[in-house]
């Protein structure tokens, strides 16, 4: 097998070499430095500050409608002081009175046109006339094409149908031009005697909006519905049809889809259905063997463009975000070693699968051709692929040995295109980019013909002798989101759901010294979807319990307060374990206790994990004496103690997550805990009890008590033993807590300390050069997910008049596409609000929103359950109370500012200050944001939920709350009092020197 290969590997490093020569002295396009293209790529490649400036200038283009807007884009991104840039932007960028003279409208008309060309150069045209003259030109010189449809982004349904209905006009388009095309190699009637003339490609999540991998199924229904109809357009037309793959998160779907239309009774004989493959997905391997079995099995011949991959970037960087599983080869190498190993794959069951191999690189080209040799395949069961405007030279020469190479050809608007376009700089300026080693860097031929496999060895080992050995206990890491592209996770939420149905329904005590209470009086806990559906009784305690719990604490507190911190810390590890183990079963309580999505569940309990393992972290910092000052003949040291027993009451709407954290905080610094879970979440509540339990907790350190506020509430905060309350819900509640709290009672010893998180009226800035694409759908996913019951959640969205109109047809429209349903059920976007009480709330302000202002859009609902209809009103100022009042549900207010400055003003208009967000391109309205938008939690170009420990810790000000941040390096000094002891050293004139002192020399 060795000796074969070595063969093989001198037939592709010669057949690699052949094709240099034949393209020596060519360059592609864009690498031509005569070209103004050519000499920013130039730049762009030996500048990293300007090429991350260049594209994303080239992204926000085509939204700069006026010349004001384009110049003060150009000086925003390339006039800075300090800024190098090329000379074919320096005089436009920096030139005096650029701003408004003639000349610098006529240089940045210039620069526009100049990146619209290069744009243009990867795109055929921009309508079908434009794309069908340069088709005619291509087939002139014996290209054949597959055309795909530029724009992937849809946010609503209509758009998907319109993504559709363009597919459909398409093939009618290229009907009306394949009339008078010869067939391409001398063939009759189809390109080289057997391949379709029309060929397109479509990226299947664009025909649908809802489309995600938790709903797996109705992703793969509903995509299937919206190309079924393309797909039999084709078959009629004796076109073939190529579905694309995209983001990993959608790689299985697209699968099952390709799988169910392949096996389709009206489509089982069109065999010109394809699909793509992508080598740098470490998975690959997998989906091509279970295609090319399944295709076996089915008697049904396929066909498989395999692709490197142009996402490598954005699926890096999303996996690491979300603690998941790198999807894609992180050597390059790998990438390309795949590559070559799955073609043989394909070329050897070549008798069932067509293969169009993909590829711009001349060793993997190479090594195709080769294999094919070895194998004998035919030559009407491969062809080659490029794409077009990328490498001029490696398709000629292809064309030349080959024969049949088609150019990949994407055509639309150049809005869409321009997001293309970025993707395809990317591609050419990476250091590791093919075409960038062969055509600018002039690496050395054999290394670039080295086999990849031995290539991605030798990175592999480099890499290894970097490694740093792992310390005793790792830096914090937040737990991985639901990753539900793995079916073992989209199969567990529902197996766990069934299994709580089972346990559900039974009396839920009160835990004191780790004992079970059961009290007379008990409270219902409902599923909100079903207020039919009993999730528990719920015993509720009265002063007699607290009293209980109280004397437990002050016994247990002496033990507690004094162990180290190490020992309290590792209870935390011990909890944060028992809790992964149960994510599954701990989320879908919630799921059907609170009505959260199967995401959101899910990342409430990573998030409750997060807290007990980085505020276990920070204890051990905060927990070691810390030397104060270095004068000689004294040791001063600061350290911490607890500030006694802690009253933590907490909110329904993070039932597990808010909970944890408040209570793991006045934990880990040595407080004992009483707990009041929020009455609608308190089955949950248990749970987090039950979690402290197993994980040993001594008794008297931590009560479970649940009761009325009416009961207890006051008693508990006023009560001359508690030391502390942390507290999160309701503005009015806290306020009453800092106002009852603040009155010494009766053999009180300390001042009590409150720390309060009290809501928001957060807003989101929409900037009239905002990527609509991502704003709408942050914005839906901020103002809806969890049904708007977050006090993060978007409430009002502030958009500028000249950006206005669109954006709210495309927000009207991305609402009008959601479904509204049990949040068991993966395909419903939004569930029902927490119970009857926050329902009657809610739609008083739906009324309210009526008569205030214009309702662009009420949903409908549900008969049976909790539900409140998704609301968008436009028409409000900020004197309107829709603008001023939180909701704590489903309600948004659409704001028109006539300019960014007005914008930041209203969004500062409310008396509270947690999150906020802003969409913008501008460096300029960005950097004011920062300053002045004044908000405890700002995001830049994403939406204003989603805060995760440690990387944005959490709270606000104003009349959002008191204190510090949650899940931040300052968090856990509310919960301790500082002690400073200091010894004088000094005896008899003689005192020891320690090696730090700073007399010492």
């Amino acid at each position: 097998m060795s000796n074969s290969n070595d063969v093989l590997n001198t037939r592709i490093r010669a057949r690699g070499r052949e094709f240099f020569e034949s393209i020596k002295g060519e360059a592609p396009s864009i690498f031509n430095k005569g070209w103004w293209t050519g000499k920013v790529m130039d730049w762009a490649m030996r500048n990293e500050d300007f090429k991350v400036q260049l594209f994303r200038f080239v992204d926000v283009l085509p939204y700069l409608n006026t010349s004001d807007s384009l110049t003060r884009h150009i000086q925003e991104y390339f006039g800075g002081d300090d800024q190098e840039i090329p000379s074919v932007l320096k005089w436009g960028a920096k030139g005096t009175g650029w701003g408004g003279g003639l000349a610098g409208k006529i240089m940045a008309k210039s620069i526009r046109s100049n990146i619209e060309s290069m744009a243009k150069q990867f795109i055929i045209g921009e309508n079908i006339k434009q794309g069908l003259k340069t088709l005619n030109r291509l087939r002139k010189d014996d290209f054949a094409f597959t055309v795909d449809i530029l724009g992937e982004a849809t946010v609503s349904e209509e758009e998907g149908i319109q993504y559709q209905q363009s597919y459909l006009e398409l093939l009618d388009g290229l009907a009306k031009g394949a009339s008078s095309w010869k067939a391409l190699g001398g063939g009759e009637g189809q390109d080289w005697g057997y391949a379709p003339k029309i060929n397109i490609s479509i990226k299947p999540s664009a025909l649908y909006s809802q489309a995600r991998p938790s709903d797996f199924a109705g992703s793969v229904a509903a995509i299937c519905q919206r190309l079924k109809p393309v797909a039999l357009k084709a078959k009629e037309m004796g076109a073939h049809l190529c579905i694309d793959m995209e983001q990993y998160k959608f790689k299985d779907i697209t699968i099952e889809v390709y799988k169910k239309l392949r096996s389709d009774s009206d489509l089982v004989d069109f065999d010109q259905l394809a699909i793509v493959l992508q080598s740098y997905l470490v998975d690959t391997d997998h989906d091509l063997a279970h295609l090319l079995a399944w295709s076996r099995e089915e008697d049904l011949p396929i066909a498989i463009r395999l692709v490197k991959g142009a996402y490598w970037d954005y699926e890096t960087v999303i996996a690491k975000q979300s603690g998941w599983r790198v999807p894609v080869y992180t050597i390059k190498a790998d990438t390309d070693a795949a590559f070559e190993r799955q073609s043989r794959k394909i070329l050897e069951n070549s008798d069932i699968c067509y293969f169009a191999c993909g590829s711009h690189n001349i060793r993997s080209i190479a090594a195709v051709m080769e294999t094919a040799l070895e194998l004998g395949v035919p030559e009407e069961r491969y062809e080659f692929q490029v794409l077009y405007g990328m490498a001029e030279p490696v398709r000629k020469g292809l064309l030349n040995v080959a024969k049949r190479v088609r150019l990949y050809s994407p055509y639309g608007e150049i809005l869409p295109g321009m997001a293309y376009l970025v993707r395809r700089l990317l591609e050419n300026t990476a250091n590791e980019s093919f075409l960038r080693q062969s055509f600018v860097e002039g690496a050395e031929m054999d290394r670039l013909l080295e086999d990849p496999a031995v290539l991605a060895e030798e990175e592999r080992e480099a890499r290894q002798k970097q490694d740093q050995p792992s310390k005793a206990i790792p830096p914090f890491v937040n737990e991985s989101f639901a990753d539900f592209t793995l079916e073992s996770e989209r199969k567990a939420f529902p197996q766990a759901i069934d299994q709580v149905r089972q346990e559900m329904g039974g009396i839920y005590p009160l835990i004191i010294n780790n004992r079970e209470v059961v009290t007379e009086d008990k409270i219902p806990s409902y599923n909100p979807a079903d207020p039919d559906e009993i999730i528990g009784q719920v015993c509720q305690a009265s002063r007699q319990e607290v009293d209980l719990a109280l004397e437990g604490a002050r016994q247990a507190l002496p033990m507690w307060r004094d162990l180290g911190p190490q020992d309290r810390a590792n209870y935390l590890f011990k909890a944060a374990d028992i809790a992964r183990k149960d994510i599954f079963k701990l989320s879908a309580w919630q799921v059907l206790e609170v009505g959260k999505q199967w995401s959101q569940a899910h990342a409430d309990v990573g998030e409750a994990i997060d807290f007990m393992e980085y505020y276990a972290r920070d204890m051990l910092r905060l927990g070691q004496p810390r030397r104060m000052g270095r004068a000689p003949g004294e040791v001063n040291h600061l350290f911490y103690q607890s500030k006694g027993i802690a009253a933590v009451i907490s909110p329904w709407n993070f039932p597990l997550a808010i909970s944890c954290g408040m209570t793991s905080a006045a934990l880990v610094t040595g407080n004992c805990v009483l707990y009041k879970p929020a009455g609608v979440a308190s089955v949950i509540g248990y749970g987090l009890a039950d979690i402290y339990r197993k994980a040993g907790i001594p008794d008297g350190v931590f009560h479970f008590i649940p009761g009325r506020g009416r009961i207890i509430g006051d008693y508990i905060v006023e009560h001359p033993d508690i030391s502390l309350i942390a507290f999160t819900g309701s503005m009015e509640v806290g306020l009453r807590i800092v106002n009852k709290a603040s009155v010494v009672q009766t053999g009180q010893q300390q001042v009590k300390r409150v720390i309060a998180e009290m809501g928001g009226k957060n807003a989101i800035i929409i900037d009239d050069d905002a990527d609509l694409d991502e704003a709408v759908l942050e914005v839906v996913y901020s103002a809806y997910g969890f049904q708007g019951q977050k006090c993060s959640a978007c409430s009002r969205v502030i958009v500028l008049e000249n950006i206005y109109d669109k954006f709210i047809t495309r927000l009207v429209e991305a609402a009008r596409s959601l479904k509204i349903g049990p949040a068991e059920d993966p395909g419903n976007y939004m569930g029902p609000v927490v119970d009857r009480s926050a329902q009657e709330k809610i739609n008083e302000y739906v009324d309210l929103a009526g008569q205030e202002g214009n309702i662009l859009y009420r949903s409908d609902v549900p008969e049976k359950g909790c539900y409140v209809p998704l609301t968008i009103v436009d028409s409000i100022t900020p004197e309107h109370r829709i603008a001023q009042e939180e909701i704590f549900g489903p309600v948004l207010a659409v704001m028109k500012a006539r300019d960014f400055d007005q914008a930041i003003e209203w969004a500062n208009s409310t008396r509270f200050a947690l999150t906020g967000a802003v969409f913008s391109r501008s460096p300029k309205n960005l950097d004011k944001a920062r300053t002045e938008f004044r908000v405890g939690n700002l995001y830049l170009n994403r939406g204003s939920t989603g805060a995760l420990v440690e990387r944005q810790p959490f709270g606000g000000f104003k009349m959002s709350g008191v204190g510090s941040k949650a899940g931040g390096p300052d968090y856990l000094m509310q919960f301790l009092d500082p002690r400073c002891v200091t010894e004088n050293t000094m005896r008899r004139g003689f005192a020891p020197i320690a090696e730090d002192d700073d007399w010492v020399e």
